[in-house]
């Protein structure tokens, strides 16, 4: 099943084919997503660590890192431009003054419907062509996908 708008697989991609298609994917998608931040005055990444504040709020930034799952500096970086937009506050937690609490701020509160509904228009834009069942096979497949690959990257970093 071959789609003439889907950009032509370059002949070194032809035995990654799967992987070819995930990346434009995840390149198409997060340039729509990033668009649709811009709109509400975030970086791309941003929203994840408001989105993990949201269900619960004064996390340390150990505890925040590893929920996004993103590097140490990225996090520590739009924790920072966070901060400075009034958007969060860092302060050391009581019990250990080297460890940072990340606490949402009124303004960052006031964007969780803005976040929610930014994710719900992603999502409609993204499946409109979908059936409710190729949507749910496509994010048990991706499921695989990314355990298949955090597992390779645990064993390869362990051996």
């Amino acid at each position: 099943m071959s789609d003439t708008t889907s950009p032509e697989l370059p002949n070194t991609a032809r035995d990654g084919r799967l992987s070819y298609a995930v990346f434009q994917l995840a390149r198409a998608h997060r340039s729509h997503a990033a668009a649709m931040l811009r709109a509400l005055n975030l970086h791309p990444g941003q929203e994840l660590l408001l989105m993990q504040l949201f269900d619960q709020d004064g996390q340390t930034q150990a505890e925040l890192l590893e929920r996004v799952g993103l590097d140490h500096s990225t996090v520590s970086k739009s924790l920072r431009r966070m901060q400075e937009a009034g958007l969060l506050t860092r302060e050391p937690a009581p019990h250990d003054r080297r460890v940072m609490v990340v606490s949402l701020t009124d303004s960052g509160r006031a964007l969780q419907e803005p976040i929610v509904d930014m994710w719900r228009t992603l999502e409609q834009i993204s499946a409109s062509d979908l059936t409710p069942d190729q949507v749910e096979m496509f994010t048990t497949c991706a499921h695989i996908i990314e355990k298949s690959l955090r597992e390779h990257s645990r064993q390869t970093a362990v051996g």
